[in-house]
């Protein structure tokens, strides 16, 4: 059954590791994130986008892969399906269709706006046992087409958004989706020390996972980063495995085209990918 990310986010900032969301954009991704959590006796949630759920036809049809899925798979472990970064009809829609957890993202609407929307919602998710993930101060990078630089978030804007009552909160701490780039300057500690000192107990919210280097996400725990977002990074390891697979023949060899043959590497890929960052984050046998 899936559940709320509340509970397993406040063990994770006292326990001070990390829960991973993972991004899934089909069947392989699902099944391969829900067996590496399950095998790893880790909490874990799924996190899709609004592009990736257009993809997969629709939220409701990711709430039923993902419910199949928890039963026919025997997953005992903590599993919340969350929206990320959605717009406040998605968030509207997610809720409706049965998703555990969701954010929205109003880091683009001034800051009246966010909290008059953001407060809509509280409302909402606090009736229906739900969590919801607040953004303030934009991520950077490109989040299905929209690009970014990676800015630092305003500390009192923090308060004011975690105020509200919301579960978890992202706050922009130099840190950019997808690949980073070469002259990146690297995290604002000073930023996030500064968001933890508003927010308190507040668990907060690492968007951009991917390539951020490892002693920076250890830091980034120790200061109260509680859930960190990884994506490109499955995606890389998919690819490469998949390309790997082709280049190499093996898709003309037997029944190497049967498409269970053909995405099993990367399948594979995938779950090698997720036990490294549950290794790194922490929360390997906290479920």
């Amino acid at each position: 059954m899936l559940v709320s990310a509340k509970e397993m986010l406040n063990k994770a900032r006292e326990g001070k590791y990390a829960v991973g969301q993972f991004n899934i954009n089909n069947l392989e991704w699902t099944k391969a994130i829900l067996l590496t959590a399950q095998e790893n006796n880790s909490p874990v949630i799924l996190g899709v986008s609004e592009g990736a759920g257009k993809y997969m036809c629709g939220y409701k049809t990711v709430v039923g892969m993902v419910n199949g899925m928890l039963e026919e798979l025997n997953i005992t472990v903590p599993v919340a399906l969350h929206l990320d970064h959605g717009s406040f009809e998605g968030a509207k829609a997610c809720i409706d269709a049965g998703f555990s957890s969701v954010m929205f993202d109003g880091s683009h609407y001034a800051i009246e706006e966010n909290i008059a929307k953001t407060t809509e919602l509280v409302g909402i998710c606090n009736e229906l046992g739900l969590s919801l993930e607040a953004e303030v101060g934009s991520i950077g990078g490109e989040e299905d087409g929209v690009v970014g630089a990676g800015e630092c978030a305003d500390p009192d804007e923090c308060k004011a958004i975690a105020d509200l009552g919301v579960t978890m909160l992202a706050a922009g701490i130099g840190n950019i989706h997808g690949k980073y780039p070469e002259n990146w300057a690297g995290l604002s500690f000073e930023t996030l020390a500064a968001v933890k000192e508003k927010v308190g107990d507040m668990p907060l919210v690492l968007h951009g996972g991917t390539g951020i280097p490892e002693d920076m996400i250890k830091k980034a725990i120790s200061l109260g980063v509680a859930k960190i977002n990884v994506n490109t990074e499955c995606q890389l390891s998919f690819q490469e495995a998949t390309r790997k697979y082709i280049e190499e023949g093996k898709d003309q060899q037997g029944k190497g085209f049967d498409p269970r043959k053909l995405l099993a590497p990367g399948f594979e890929a995938i779950k090698a990918t997720v036990k490294e960052k549950m290794e790194l984050f922490g929360s390997i046998g906290k479920a």
